[in-house]
């Protein structure tokens, strides 16, 4: 909600435990490629997590990606991941690859990996995933004109990710 904000001027309310993002939000973006609207939707680590076990703002995100989007409309998703916590984000990311959907990480929380001490090869992260990785700190504005950009690239020129998952 913090970049959904910073991106389209919006004031909705910020918070990182259950029931504050209980609703899809939509606002505009103004990028190089025109206005874009944007859907912030609940954070989620999972596509999978069964229905009656997942919580009110997991089901949301989870409809809307998975059924409530009409053949050909989501032309991208942004997927916020917290650089200090991959391994747990990577996983959402991986189900996104899966569903072939053009893809943009904002690969968010830079400052915090920083102060962990833990060095991200942005640039082999993003060939790894076949999609842009933008790295940034959304609560001090940074890398948000690189993120707009990528966007707006992405929008010009949708690409889905050739990266195919296999599993053992």
């Amino acid at each position: 909600t913090t970049l959904f904000n910073t991106l389209t001027g919006s004031r909705q309310r910020v918070g990182n435990w259950p029931g504050v993002t209980v609703a899809k939000k939509t606002g505009r973006l103004q990028t190089e490629a025109g206005a874009v609207e944007l859907v912030d939707l609940p954070g989620i680590y999972s596509l999978t997590a069964l229905e009656e076990e997942s919580a009110i703002d997991e089901r949301i995100t989870q409809s809307f990606l998975l059924h409530d989007l009409a053949p050909g409309s989501l032309r991208l998703v942004v997927n916020i991941v917290d650089a200090s916590n991959l391994e747990r984000n990577l996983y959402l990311t991986a189900q996104l690859l899966e569903m072939r959907v053009p893809l943009v990480i904002a690969l968010n929380m830079m400052d915090v990996a920083a102060d962990r001490r833990m060095r991200i090869d942005v640039d082999g992260l993003a060939k790894r995933l076949g999609c842009p990785v933008i790295p940034i700190v959304a609560s001090r504005e940074q890398g948000i004109e690189e993120l707009k950009s990528a966007i707006a690239q992405a929008i010009r020129t949708p690409r889905v990710s050739p990266v195919e998952i296999s599993y053992p």
